[in-house]
């Protein structure tokens, strides 16, 4: 009787577990598909905004209710003059959004000012230079410094912060591990400058050198091949449990 009673409470223990298990793993792979869901919109969402005529950017007083999620990657274009600041070099192994950039080099980040006063952050263009020696880019940002205004068309885009394994800065090269343009502005003396920078997709200066482009954002979608893998593991939870219930059934 008590044997009988010992296996009744082991089944009924492993099949609570089981069903726990279960639930995770339905839990899991549901959610992978709601991700696809959102990743699927946020993909529309941002060909949208990549593919659409440029508008003005907006002026400071809208600046405040710009945020990344409604206004990543939106196309402006608008007339500003090349301060003359200190640039600074943001280092990248390669491009995820530029199809035309392969290999290691760094963004040539400049303050540039409007008509109207404030200062906003360009990310002028991708400059070849695997030792992040200042005097290629030196060369061509003094070209850019022109003192005249110019048309500048771009996508507004936010600073990223540093993780754990970024590098710090090295201000005597202003060179930077990371797109922080708030950062970069307080060390070199910008000033206040917009919440957002411009990643810039023309004019092409005549050297190349900074090198903008347009921008293409390829993002991972796997969360189907994620769910099925869940809901695979649930469904072998629950084979393993029928199997193991079947050999403690009596002969």
């Amino acid at each position: 009787m008590s044997g009988t009673v010992e296996r009744r409470h082991g089944v009924a223990g492993f099949a609570a577990f089981t069903l726990a298990m279960v639930a995770l793993f339905v839990g899991l792979g549901l959610w992978q598909l709601q991700r696809r869901v959102e990743k699927h919109a946020l993909i529309a969402a941002l060909t949208e905004r990549l593919a659409a005529i440029p508008v003005p950017l907006p002026p400071r007083s809208q600046w405040s209710a710009l945020g990344p999620a409604k206004d990543e990657f939106r196309r402006v274009r608008f007339a500003a003059t090349y301060a003359k600041l200190p640039d600074a070099m943001v280092y990248s192994a390669g491009s995820a959004v530029r199809e035309d950039i392969s290999g290691p080099g760094t963004w040539a980040f400049l303050p540039a000012k409007l008509a109207s006063g404030e200062i906003v952050a360009i990310n002028a263009g991708f400059v070849q230079n695997t030792m992040q020696d200042r005097g290629l880019e030196d060369r061509a940002v003094v070209r850019l410094i022109t003192g005249e205004p110019v048309t500048l068309t771009g996508y507004i885009r936010f600073p990223e912060s540093a993780g754990m394994l970024t590098p710090s800065e090295n201000l005597a090269k202003r060179l930077w591990f990371a797109r922080d343009h708030l950062a970069m502005a307080h060390a070199l003396g910008w000033g206040e400058v917009a919440p957002f920078y411009i990643d810039l997709e023309q004019p092409m200066p005549q050297s190349g050198i900074p090198k903008p482009g347009p921008l293409d954002v390829h993002l991972k979608d796997d969360h189907l091949q994620y769910a099925i893998t869940w809901f695979t593991l649930a469904s072998a939870v629950v084979i393993a449990f029928a199997v193991w219930w079947r050999k403690q059934r009596p002969g």
